[in-house]
């Protein structure tokens, strides 16, 4: 079958949006700067990017803080260009608008691989990705936010510099090209200076120019490491946070809702009504909201109330919910996201099933947002991924018009794709209505938020393989899941979206391997428990698949494994190789292995970067530990090389987590594990030594936040197998292994 062919096959996401845009827009449109939604009360904006009064300069960084260190590298692109240090800004997070739409998280859509991207699929991914404002695609997430904004920002730093310039050259009847700037000030010939701030109202009025970026060997703060602008204000408690908040007469409330995702018959809250300090009782449908004048009485007068709940419609536990998604290979492949060669005419020589379960965000702050509903207008303040998702389906809730919503998006502790829902911000509104002209902050309890998350898809992987002469020259997946991304666009769009989701096979039809023959298809399997985007979301369990299923066939064909990778990979993908390559070296891969120590390597090529960890653990006599891990990794431009550290070492304890702790399962309907005691962590005592290597070989900037995740599972997997020559195939891996 033809390219053509696959291609047109393996999305319908991509096409309907290059029609939209081509079509129903236009070009000018598609290409057309969104207005600015800025207008401060004194001083001027530059553009939706920078503010500036007598007080200083103020950056717009639009995408979410959850610990991931982005506010500070987007603000860091602004300020490269306006001539600024960081200490001299404050960074805020944008509002609601179409000024700050999410163009590579769109243009991620493009049917076409990302490793194997030419510079004209780029710019046609950057040119389709335009029409994320037209459908409000202001989302942090897939790790594009400094893909996103590597150009646009910069941009509009430079561009607020040439306007200050040409003001300041009105001023001063000299020619603009005669002045320079310098830790904001512009500065005459004969030195005389006017700062930014004497110059923002007079530059406002000015028309933007085309401006040249400057070079990367002239940057001053960029490709550097910088110290996070939120770093004091985290370390002396004072950040402000989505539970942080508090304004005058506010209520405190919970809720607690159907643990079987049902609807509700009744409950019983006389018990809870005589708690002193328990205002009111607010039926919610599948639960309900109890107001008190503080969060803790509000929690416990919710455990108080005897609720009669309907039962889940879904099967109620997780071998019943196993044996659907087993039951979707009977069926027709949702999609086929690659197909080369002629699989079916090479013999497989090795078969394996790998499954993993259903998983929790588990942030650590549960959800929460604070509502204030007047009748005619709605405030939130909520830490979400999404600002006008949350804008619109909360204007929605309580009948308002968007326009009559502000959002404040504040710092939130840990996101990971559950707080890119808005049903915690809905509920919060909702609560607010019933309580009008009264300030509520509405935050769930552990339990709630655990029970009642949107789940990491469990899935299932059929793959078979085939080793000739040493060498890979068949590999067939086969993989089942329910698909988070039909779940995620039905809820968001409120319509019901078909079409092959290629989210489901990702970190397996997606990297740069040189096999032959190489099929992956996909089977969505036809379950409701809710399901929804977790950190690297497809190829958190892809990438386990894959590279696991790839260490089978390298011991099969007898061949050390790093050394089977590079022969497929190397002629695929060079930055990919380099990075295997980097990483064998970090770990002294070819030194003896001690007695008792395991030694594995995974690769997983994830969010346009490619990343390799070596992961080795040691047999203690009491447990086996996992004692040191090295990475490689390779963003394509590296602006913050200690931030990207941070977040490959993040990513990858985030994925250790899972790996070894994390399951959701199901009795009689309802998620089995409440609190932290029953979805552990991994603690820093059981963490490991993690060396982390940068390299800047790719040809395009690429995502950091989490790609660090999917090779962790298969790296620890495969030093497991090192260790004890027993093959992992399932998570999480406490149930075969003791670990220390």
């Amino acid at each position: 079958m033809s390219r053509i062919g696959k291609i047109a096959r393996r999305t319908f996401l991509f096409g309907a949006v290059a029609v939209t845009g081509g079509a129903a827009f236009g070009y000018y449109k598609m290409v057309e700067t969104p207005p600015n939604p800025l207008t401060p009360d004194t001083g001027a904006a530059l553009n939706a990017y920078v503010m500036i009064d007598a007080s200083g300069i103020t950056i717009v960084a639009p995408r979410a803080e959850m610990g991931q260190g982005v506010q500070t590298t987007l603000a860091a692109l602004v300020a490269e260009e306006l001539d600024v240090t960081l200490d001299q800004i404050t960074v805020i997070h944008g509002p609601p608008a179409k000024a700050y739409f999410n163009q590579a998280l769109l243009g991620n859509a493009i049917p076409v691989i990302d490793y194997q991207r030419k510079p004209w699929v780029h710019d046609a991914a950057e040119f389709v990705g335009n029409a994320a404002k037209f459908l409000n695609l202001q989302v942090t997430g897939g790790s594009t936010s400094t893909r996103d904004a590597y150009v646009k920002m910069r941009d509009a730093g430079a561009q607020a510099r040439q306007m200050l310039i040409e003001a300041a050259a009105k001023r001063l009847n000299v020619a603009a090209t005669d002045l320079r700037t310098e830790t904001g000030m512009v500065i005459a010939p004969d030195g005389t200076s006017i700062p930014y701030t004497d110059l923002a109202t007079d530059a406002a009025a000015l028309p933007a120019r085309n401006v040249t970026l400057r070079d990367p060997s002239d940057w001053k703060i960029l490709g550097t490491s910088q110290p996070r602008t939120d770093m004091v204000a985290k370390s002396t408690g004072t950040a402000t946070y989505g539970v942080d908040v508090r304004l005058p007469d506010m209520r405190f409330a919970t809720v607690k809702m159907n643990p079987k995702r049902s609807g509700m018959r009744g409950f019983d809250a006389s018990e809870a009504l005589l708690m002193d300090g328990v205002e009111k009782i607010i039926d919610l449908g599948d639960g309900v909201a109890v107001v008190a004048t503080n969060t803790w009485l509000a929690m416990q007068a919710a455990e108080a109330i005897v609720f009669d709940w309907e039962d889940a419609t879904y099967p109620a536990d997780t071998a019943a919910q196993f044996a659907v998604i087993e039951q979707a290979f009977d069926g027709a492949p949702n999609s086929t996201a690659r197909d080369e060669g002629d699989v079916e005419s090479v013999p497989a020589e090795i078969t394996a099933e790998y499954r993993v379960p259903f998983l929790a965000h588990a942030t650590m702050e549960p959800m929460t947002t604070t509502a204030l509903y007047t009748g005619t207008a709605l405030e939130l303040w909520s830490p979400n991924q999404g600002p006008i998702l949350v804008r619109d389906w909360c204007a929605k809730a309580v009948g308002l018009e968007p326009e009559q919503v502000t959002v404040h998006t504040t710092l939130m502790g840990g996101g990971f794709g559950r707080r890119g829902e808005y049903d915690f911000a809905v509920l919060a509104a909702r609560v607010a209505r019933e309580m009008p002209d009264t300030p509520v902050q509405v935050t769930w309890s552990r339990e709630e938020d655990m029970r009642h998350d949107f789940y990491r898809p469990a899935a299932i992987a059929r793959l078979s393989g085939t080793v000739q002469d040493g060498k890979a020259v068949m590999l067939s997946a086969d993989v089942a899941a329910p698909s988070c991304s039909h779940q995620a666009m039905e809820r968001w769009l409120g319509r019901a979206m078909g079409g092959p989701d290629n989210e489901l096979v990702a970190g397996v039809y997606d990297q740069p391997y040189a096999i032959p023959n190489y099929r992956v298809r996909g089977y969505k399997a036809d379950l409701d428990v809710p399901v929804g985007f977790w950190r690297s979301v497809g190829a958190s369990y892809g990438g386990f698949f894959f590279d696991s299923f790839i260490d089978e066939m390298a011991h099969a064909a007898g061949r050390d494994p790093i050394e089977f990778r590079l022969e497929l990979i190397t002629p695929e993908h060079a930055p990919s190789a380099k990075v295997l390559e980097t990483v064998r070296d970090m770990s002294n891969w070819n030194s003896p292995l001690p007695a008792g120590v395991g030694r594995g390597v995974a690769f997983t090529y994830s969010f346009g970067t490619p990343v390799a960890q070596v992961t080795e653990v040691r047999d203690t006599g009491r447990g086996i530990k996992i004692e040191n891990v090295w990475i490689a990794c390779d963003p394509g431009v590296a602006l913050d090389p200690n931030n990207i550290k941070a977040q490959m070492m993040g990513g990858c304890i985030y994925g250790l987590t899972a790996a070894i702790h994390g399951e959701i399962t199901h009795t009689n309907g309802e998620v089995d594990q409440f609190n932290f005691p029953d979805y552990d962590g991994l603690r820093m005592a059981s963490c490991p030594q993690i060396e982390v290597n940068v390299l800047e070989n790719a040809p395009h900037i690429s995502g950091v936040g989490e790609p660090g995740t999917p090779p962790a599972a298969p790296a620890l997997a495969n030093a497991l197998f090192s260790l004890t020559k027993q093959r992992p195939r399932s998570l999480p891996l406490w149930r075969d292994y003791s670990f220390v």
